[in-house]
C-alpha cells in the first residue's frame, strides 16, 4: 500500500508534477511495476523531492526489490525526516533485509506519531507485536531412527590380551562378555531449543534427551544435555561463550557426568570465509571410578567457509585443536594426557536434500606408563579416528528422513584398547 507523505516540498521539489495519482495502491504486480517505471520517468525533474522518492520506494517495495526501495527510501527520510509514508515502508523494508531491531525501533517511532489514522494504527501495533514476538523463538524437535551395530558395548577388537607376569609375556582369551555384541537397535531423541534476541547480543540454550535400547539391555545408553550459548554478533567479528552439562548412563547406571565451559572468537575474513578461535575446558566426573576424574582442556582454530557451486550450496568447517586431559587425583593409569585433533565437516546440497560428512582423528598420549601388567608398563597412545555420513531428505511439512552411517576406529600400541565400531541407521526428525 502506498501510503501519504507528510512534510513540505522544497523550492526545487516544486518542480516535480502532481504525484495524487500513485496514492492508489495498485491491486497486483503488474501494476506495481508499472508505477515503478512511470515514477522512473520523471525523476530528473523530481530529485529534491522527499514524496517523490517515497513513492518511488513504496513501488520498489512491492515488487521485490528490496535493495533499491532501501536506497529511495533512505533518500526520502533525508530530504525530510518525518516523512510517515517513507518511515513505514522503510521500517518494513529494514525487516526483510534482517534487520529486526532496527525496524521495530522505526515502526515504534511512528506508533508514536499523533497524525497517524487509527486504522492504520492498528495495523502498525499488530505488525509490531508479530516482530517483537520473533525475539523470542522457541521449538521442539524429535528424532526416532532404526539401526544395527556391530559393536554394541564398545568392547575392544582383539580376542585375546597378552599380559607381562614375571617378566614373561602370556596370552590369555577375553571373556566372551568383552567381546563385541552385534545387532539392531533403535535411536531416539528430544530436544527443546530457546532463543532469545536484543539488539547486541543473544540468547541460546538447548536441553535433549537421547536414549538407544537394544537386545543387548547392558549397553542402552542415555544422555541427558544441557547447552548454554552467549553471542555478540558482529559484520566484522563475533564472539560467543558457553556453557553445559552432560549425564550418561550405561546399562542402566549412571557413568560420568561433564561440565563444561568455554568459548569462540569469530573473525570474518570475507569472500565467504571466516576464520574462528575456540577453547573449552570440561571437567569429566565418573560415579563409579573416582580415580578417573579429569580436567580436559581444548584449544583450537578454524575457518568455515560458505560457497555456491554447481552442486548446490556447499559449507566446509576445519579444525585443528589441541588437547590436554589431567587427573583430578594420583594414581590414575597412564597419569596425564597430551595430543591434538584435526576435524573436517562438509555439507553440499544435492537434488532436494542435504548431504553432511563428518571427519575427526584424535591422537593422544599418556605421560606416563598404563600398567606393569601390559607390555612392561609402557605409555600408552591412541589414535581415533571416526567418519559420519548423513543424507537428509524433507518428507513432509516440518518433516525429514535422515540416513547415517558411521564407522570408527582406535588404534593402540595396548591391544586393551583398540577397538573398531559401524553402525548404519534410518528414520525420521520431526520439529515441532
Amino acid at each position: 500500500m502506498v501510503l501519504t507523505a507528510h512534510g513540505g516540498a522544497s523550492a526545487h521539489a516544486q518542480m516535480c508534477p502532481d504525484l495524487s495519482a500513485f496514492y492508489s495502491s495498485p491491486e497486483d504486480l503488474a501494476g506495481w511495476q508499472t508505477a515503478e517505471r512511470q515514477l522512473f520517468a520523471v525523476m530528473p525533474r523530481c530529485l529534491q523531492s522527499a514524496e517523490y522518492f517515497a513513492l518511488l520506494g513504496a513501488a520498489q517495495l512491492n515488487t521485490g526489490n528490496l535493495a533499491d526501495a532501501l536506497e529511495s527510501l533512505e533518500r526520502a527520510l533525508l530530504l525530510d525526516p518525518d516523512n510517515g509514508g517513507a518511515q513505514i515502508d522503510y521500517a518494513q523494508a529494514l525487516y526483510l533485509q534482517g534487520q529486526l531491531f532496527s525496524a521495530l525501533a522505526l515502526n515504534r517511532q511512528v506508533l508514536g506519531r499523533n497524525d497517524v489514522p487509527q486504522d492504520l494504527r492498528d495495523m502498525l501495533q499488530s505488525r509490531q507485536n508479530s516482530w517483537q514476538s520473533m525475539t523470542r523463538q522457541h521449538g521442539f524437535q524429535a528424532d526416532l531412527l532404526m539401526g544395527y551395530d556391530n559393536n554394541l558395548n564398545g568392547a575392544p577388537s582383539p580376542d585375546q590380551i597378552t599380559l607381562t607376569l614375571s617378566g614373561e609375556s602370556i596370552i590369555l582369551p577375553l571373556n566372551p562378555e568383552f567381546r563385541p555384541i552385534a545387532g539392531p537397535y533403535l535411536n531416539a531423541r528430544l530436544g527443546a531449543r530457546y532463543r532469545q534476541l536484543a539488539p547486541q547480543h543473544q540468547h541460546n540454550v538447548l536441553v535433549e534427551v537421547k536414549g538407544r535400547v537394544s537386545e543387548d539391555k547392558d549397553s542402552d545408553l542415555l544422555q541427558l544435555d544441557s547447552r548454554y550459548a552467549f553471542i555478540r554478533p558482529g559484520s566484522k567479528r563475533s564472539w560467543q561463550f558457553n556453557g553445559g552439562m552432560s549425564h550418561l548412563f550405561f546399562g542402566g547406571t549412571a557413568l560420568y557426568t561433564a561440565t563444561e565451559m568455554g568459548g569462540r572468537f569469530v573473525a570474518n575474513g570475507g569472500q565467504n570465509c571466516a576464520r574462528y578461535l575456540t577453547a573449552a575446558t570440561q571437567y569429566q566426573l565418573f560415579h563409579n571410578q573416582a580415580t578417573l576424574n579429569a580436567v580436559e582442556s581444548k584449544l583450537g582454530a578454524g575457518v568455515s567457509c560458505s560457497m555456491n557451486l554447481g552442486a548446490g550450496r556447499q559449507q566446509l568447517i576445519a579444525e585443528f585443536a589441541g588437547l590436554n586431559n589431567s587427573p583430578v587425583r594420583s594414581g590414575r593409569p597412564g597419569g596425564g594426557r597430551n595430543g591434538w585433533q584435526m576435524s573436517l565437516e562438509w555439507q553440499v546440497e544435492i537434488a532436494d536434500g542435504l548431504l553432511v560428512s563428518h571427519i575427526n582423528h584424535t591422537v593422544t598420549d599418556d605421560t606416563r606408563g598404563y600398567s606393569p601388567l601390559l607390555v612392561d608398563g609402557a605409555p600408552r597412545g591412541l589414535r581415533r579416528s571416526y567418519v559420519l555420513l548423513q543424507y537428509q531428505r524433507p518428507l513432509a511439512h516440518n518433516t525429514r528422513l535422515l540416513v547415517n552411517m558411521y564407522h570408527q576406529k582406535q588404534r593402540s600400541n595396548l591391544a586393551l584398547f583398540r577397538s573398531a565400531d559401524s553402525t548404519v541407521e534410518i528414520g525420521i526428525s520431526h520439529s515441532f
